[in-house]
């Protein structure tokens, strides 16, 4: 059994977890974007969206496949998506670029209506960070970070009431951890307090 080391420190001098200490694409997308705040209606659909994509697969094929993503669900505009049908579903279905799984497809059409029609209730990045937590989880290693918490539990219940699917809590966690309403940098990490919404 491998031991969880923490943080590694990379050849730059930055301390980093693991699995974001190695592949350049991930070093970069955890040194610039994880865990930073994404409070806009847009940024926050399409956060939804490919963590429903990745749910069985791992965040880096995602994240390779995110340019391909963001050309075929026209950057992610609600708008667009919530008035997808069969043909705009097939093409989906038949893009290589893209995780060409209908259920899928079919829950971001789904959830780009349930979005739309949240904006009377605020919207949906309001809706979302409506749920961070009083405190923040303080991992000095992988194992010690949960993979679902009360409020992502809360969260994805409230999501499926307002017709949203592909929503689980477990999803719905490793979403909370992405946009910066939970800090689950490692302690020790050059990370760790970077979004300024959870000091270090």
């Amino acid at each position: 059994m491998s031991q969880d080391p923490g943080v590694v420190v990379g050849d730059d001098g930055l301390a980093r977890p693991a699995w974001a200490s190695v592949d350049p694409m991930l070093r970069a997308y955890y040194d610039t974007e994880w865990g930073m705040p994404v409070r806009d209606e847009q940024g926050m659909y399409e956060r939804i969206s490919l963590e429903a994509f990745q749910a069985g697969l791992s965040w880096a094929t995602i994240l390779r496949k995110r340019p391909a993503f963001r050309v075929a669900f026209e950057g992610f505009d609600p708008e667009r998506v919530a008035r997808y049908g069969d043909s705009e579903i097939e093409r989906l279905v038949n893009d290589a670029g893209i995780v060409r799984n209908r259920a899928k497809i079919q829950a971001a059409i789904t959830n780009a209506n349930a979005t739309i029609r949240l904006r009377d209730k605020g919207g949906l990045a309001e809706f979302v960070w409506s749920f961070q937590p009083a405190t923040t989880p303080v991992p000095h290693t992988v194992a010690e970070i949960p993979t679902q918490s009360p409020e992502s539990l809360a969260l994805a219940k409230a999501l499926r009431k307002e017709g949203f699917t592909f929503v689980g809590p477990t999803t719905m966690y490793a979403l909370m951890e992405a946009i910066g309403i939970i800090d689950t940098h490692l302690v020790g990490s050059h990370r760790r307090g970077s979004s300024g919404v959870w000091p270090a």
